[in-house]
């Protein structure tokens, strides 16, 4: 296996080396007649988000430690996003953290981000509860260091008016973004409950924490401000995106053509695409019709029949 991934490695720096690009397939030699076909690189890759399997590992069906394996091997997805309440007392252990990192190795696949809750509020109004809360996140800084992770994902939850929770919010993002510069980590926010779910919000926070190590991670469905009230997807979305530094295709349910039945793919990665977006794209299947497994393969089927649709227009 270690063998396998200097290869792949090494012919990887070779390619590069040779200045290829990814606007068609083309070859290169190596050794006496053999030669490597380089495929384009697709306009986005696609991850599994744990929360996909989040049934499954409640109930004991599945071990954290086999996600890694699960997402390669069981779904063919190309990248893992760890949530931490799967592994929450093990952000310090070096052991186990160590045996995450050889799991995702040995299937070659990359360990993204760290979906980061129950930590207390970053914007909590109280200074002192939203300094123990940006202190609470340091240790998922360190376990994301070491699991090769980009970022952590963390919320912005506050209360107050819509201003004063942008303030705090911001507040608390912005230390802990100094504190991700010392790991070199960013520290994305999900839109996910409350103001946090409205883009014009989350958007004005990104503003006000100006900070290189900030960012966005836009997931298609969480745009429920409260029970009553809900913010538009596509506008959400499209806020978001030019602080995006992952993204997140949630889906509930399919029609009989294996479309989701709540939001238009093709219409939301035309945003994502069009921001500039060439990132992972994680599959997150929340609904309750499929089972998790038929769902995460549903998601993951649509978003490359989406890419596929969509290849000749971003080429």
């Amino acid at each position: 296996m270690h063998d396998r991934r200097w290869f792949l490695k090494s012919t990887a720096s070779v390619v590069a080396a040779a200045g290829l690009t990814s606007l068609g397939c083309q070859r290169l030699g190596v050794g006496a007649g053999a030669e490597i076909v380089v495929e384009p690189e697709p306009l986005f890759r696609i991850s599994l988000a744990e929360w996909s399997l989040h049934r499954t590992l409640g109930a004991g069906e599945m071990d954290h430690l086999d996600f890694a394996r699960a997402a390669a091997e069981d779904y063919g997805c190309e990248g893992v996003e760890y949530v931490n309440t799967f592994f929450f007392d093990k952000a310090q252990d070096q052991t186990y953290l160590a045996e995450m990192v050889m799991r995702a190795e040995d299937q070659g696949i990359p360990s993204l981000l760290i979906m980061c809750d129950n930590e207390g509020r970053l914007g909590d109004p109280n200074d002192a509860a939203r300094t123990t809360a940006v202190e609470n996140h340091y240790k998922w800084l360190g376990a994301a260091q070491l699991l090769g992770c980009h970022s952590i994902r963390v919320n912005a939850a506050s209360e107050g008016s819509f201003e004063e929770q942008q303030r705090l919010a911001a507040d608390g993002l912005r230390r802990l973004c100094e504190r991700g510069d010392e790991h070199g980590l960013n520290v994305i926010v999900e839109n996910h409950g409350g103001l946090s779910s409205n883009g014009a919000w989350l958007a004005g926070v990104m503003e006000l924490v100006d900070h290189p190590r900030s960012g966005t991670l836009p997931d298609f469905g969480n745009f429920r401000i409260a029970a009553d009230e809900r913010y538009d997807p596509y506008t959400g979305v499209e806020e978001l995106m030019p602080y995006a530094k992952a993204v997140s295709a949630k889906s509930y349910d399919f029609d009989d053509q294996g479309d989701e039945i709540q939001l238009d793919y093709e219409r939301l990665m035309r945003i994502v695409l069009d921001a500039g977006y060439r990132g992972y794209v994680g599959v997150e299947y929340e609904g309750s019709e499929l089972s998790e497994p038929d769902g995460i393969r549903a998601t993951k089927a649509l978003l490359e029949r989406t890419r596929e649709t969509l290849a000749a227009d971003y080429a």
